[in-house]
């Protein structure tokens, strides 16, 4: 992030995966800015390409796309458009998150290992509220348990 900082450079590709900081984080923090983010990855998750989209990237790209499509796509972003492979596209509209707003803040709770008293707590509800939230979440999941609903949440990306 310092050195995009510093040097100011037009594109910046990245992947989700990185050393210290996720694609999609540095997507984020750069959100705004002058440099066109591409992210260029294997994950072709609609979590991952949704939270993309929320920080403007660029572009979102496959990694087993040829060399000169990837040239292309450059020249086509540095031109002012958006390119998103195709894959994601169709996935994306496929694989939508299905929980509310408060259902994935209860979500994320879950993954952090909070019990049901200290999700009620933090999120200002009672024991019976999230209760009840954890067992739609389940349902619209379509699991049995807290383990596989994190497991499912993390399969399609849709942790931030």
């Amino acid at each position: 992030m310092a050195l995009v900082k510093q040097h100011q450079p037009d594109v910046c590709i990245m992947d989700i995966e990185m050393p210290v900081k996720t694609g999609l984080d540095a997507a984020e923090e750069l959100q705004g800015g002058p440099c066109k983010v591409i992210i260029l990855t294997t994950f072709a998750r609609a979590g991952y390409f949704e939270r993309a989209r929320n920080a403007e990237v660029s572009g979102y790209l496959l990694k087993d796309s040829p060399s000169e499509e990837l040239a292309n796509s450059i020249r086509t972003i540095m031109d002012g458009r958006r390119i998103y492979a195709p894959e994601l596209v169709d996935l994306a509209f496929e694989n939508k998150n299905p929980l509310t707003n408060r259902e994935k803040q209860v979500m994320e709770l879950i993954a952090d290992g909070k019990s049901t008293n200290e999700i009620a707590k933090e999120l200002y509800l009672t024991n019976g509220t999230v209760r009840n939230y954890i067992s739609v979440i389940l349902d619209k999941l379509d699991v049995g348990n807290r383990i596989e609903a994190i497991a499912r949440f993390k399969e399609k990306g849709w942790f931030k």
